[in-house]
């Protein structure tokens, strides 16, 4: 039904489209594949979201289950998987790729709930203050872009870019863009490929 080139116009395609399922990698420029998720499943409950990505590493996995997709893919998933996958989120179940799997009855084995579990220190109870627009600034400040880029990007003026940078700063208590860059990348808002 449609295709998109970041984060910010998935959101945007899908509530324009309103598919049965849409598929998102974690990598995205603009809002990344779990901001993604969460906007859509907030704006659009009834749209199922399926991430494809490269990633299976543990925390990857739990961000996922909280951003309320529905399905985990690895890329190198055959076709009749990524059929199969599809058909069940649709009909309202859920597919992970077996090493996803894995991961999910580890939890489960530890009896901890990915879904309610919160992440420990600070700085992650410091990124849940960050509004859903200032953490999309942020990852776009992390990416490189300047505040007129930011500005274009997010069709918002330039001053209301230093603003929300200014809070974001305060907010986090760092004071640069490497700060933020950093704090960016640790705290998973901004994915490095492997």
């Amino acid at each position: 039904m449609g295709e998109a080139e970041n984060g910010r116009e998935a959101v945007e395609k899908a509530m324009l489209l309103l598919p049965d399922v849409v598929l998102l990698d974690i990598n995205m420029p603009v809002l990344n594949g779990l901001q993604a998720t969460q906007q859509i499943r907030q704006k659009a409950p009834e749209v199922k979201v399926l991430i494809v990505t490269a990633h299976d590493n543990d925390e990857y996995v739990l961000q996922v289950v909280r951003s309320g997709a529905s399905g985990y893919l690895l890329k190198n998933t055959s076709a009749e998987d990524l059929f199969a996958a599809i058909r069940a989120v649709q009909a309202g179940g859920a597919f992970y790729s077996p090493s996803v799997s894995k991961i999910l009855a580890s939890f489960q084995t530890k009896q901890v709930s990915p879904a309610v579990e919160a992440p420990p220190g600070n700085e992650a109870r410091a990124e849940t203050r960050l509004t859903s627009r200032e953490r999309e600034v942020l990852q776009l400040v992390a990416e490189g872009y300047t505040h007129q880029q930011i500005a274009s990007a997010l069709s918002i003026s330039r001053r209301t870019v230093d603003t929300h940078c200014n809070n974001i700063m305060s907010k986090l208590d760092i004071h640069d863009n490497a700060g933020l860059t950093t704090y960016a990348i640790k705290n998973g808002i901004v994915i490095l490929p492997k």
